[in-house]
């Protein structure tokens, strides 16, 4: 198949060379609707317009980066994906880098990665997007930047957000709802905002519904699959142990169901499960996750649009999504002989 051309765009989005030009150098003056027109084009055409022809026509690379710190595959995918889609469709290249939020160099690589790959601006996603030596760096450079759910200096760059505390207090509620009473909860990376507002909405959904918090039906996890059955083990060795699990993503309910399995633990007659994100995993084990459905692929969207915009306007902006409480079989009505 030929490579699609500029030309090609605008006959299948129905509109003329100069309008498909524009909508692609992201300049005003064009609606909405042949925006979206050309942009879906450019998407069925599978277009991409070549990026060192558009670069010697000035200074610009048309290169931005998404920076990330998190030990979920399936997360950092949906990220990926995301912001690549918005990417593809506005002509942009994503490059995506892993940096340690740890590591006394990560600031000094960053800019380095900046300098050296000429990328016009960053895409932080969780717990870069939260780590203020950077932050400041960035302000410092005049990078553009977007966030993808900070927690701390709100007022610092656009960002997307989705509320955390409350999807996590829903969550919980949803367990009680069910009639289990001895919730434990296992705890993300204490690097990550995200972990402390999760944890916020379990204690505030407990003491709601009027039921004390007990900080030992609650272990501390870091976001992988290991952490949650290491947690799984803590939390299930009790002689009371809870009839319920709340972990705060998918990856570790994943690491509480192992463990559950390995020691005849019956899910969910004997054990409720809940996880968070709604990723890959939650519909892949046995039996599938009830969660929340966090939308990490349209946060990144989201995100990547932002940035956009801030190049071409100098402005920022914010975005807020909703989440989802999905439903599975991995939870069900606590039974009298729970008691």
């Amino acid at each position: 198949m030929p490579r699609a051309t500029i030309a090609d765009v605008a006959r299948v989005a129905g509109v003329s060379i100069k309008t498909a030009s524009r909508v692609l150098n992201r300049e005003p003056h064009v609606s909405a609707a042949k925006q979206a027109m050309v942009e879906q084009a450019i998407l069925s055409l599978n277009y991409r317009p070549s990026q060192i022809a558009r670069s010697l026509k000035g200074s610009r690379s048309f290169q931005i980066a998404l920076l990330y710190d998190n030990p979920s595959a399936a997360y950092f995918q949906a990220m990926h994906d995301g912001a690549r889609q918005l990417c593809d469709a506005s002509g942009f290249r994503l490059m995506t880098q892993a940096f340690s939020v740890h590591a006394p160099t990560m600031v000094g690589e960053i800019i380095a990665l900046i300098d050296d790959m000429h990328v016009e601006g960053l895409i932080l996603s969780p717990p870069l997007t939260d780590c203020c030596p950077l932050l400041e760096a960035l302000d410092a450079r005049r990078v553009p930047f977007v966030r993808i759910a900070p927690t701390v200096a709100l007022e610092r760059a656009g960002f997307t957000l989705m509320d955390d505390m409350s999807a996590a207090e829903e969550a919980t509620a949803h367990l009680i709802s069910l009639g289990h009473r001895a919730i434990g909860f296992v705890r993300g990376h204490p690097d990550h905002g995200a972990a402390s507002q999760r944890f916020e909405g379990y204690r505030r959904a407990l003491e709601r519904a009027g039921l004390a918090f007990d900080e030992a039906l609650t272990a501390q996890g870091a976001f992988t699959f290991a952490s949650g059955r290491e947690a799984a083990a803590e939390l299930l060795e009790r002689e009371d142990r809870p009839s319920a699990i709340f972990a705060s993503n998918d990856d570790m309910a994943a690491g509480v169901l192992a463990y559950a399995h390995e020691a005849g633990i019956d899910v969910p007659a004997d054990l409720s499960i809940m996880g968070f994100d709604d990723n890959q995993i939650a519909q892949m084990i046995w039996p599938p996750l009830t969660t929340i459905r966090q939308p990490v692929q349209a946060l990144a969207y989201g995100a990547a649009r932002l940035l956009l915009d801030r190049l071409e306007t100098g402005r920022d902006a914010t975005m807020t999504f909703d989440f989802e409480l999905i439903q599975r079989g991995s939870t069900c009505a606590r039974t009298l002989q729970d008691d």
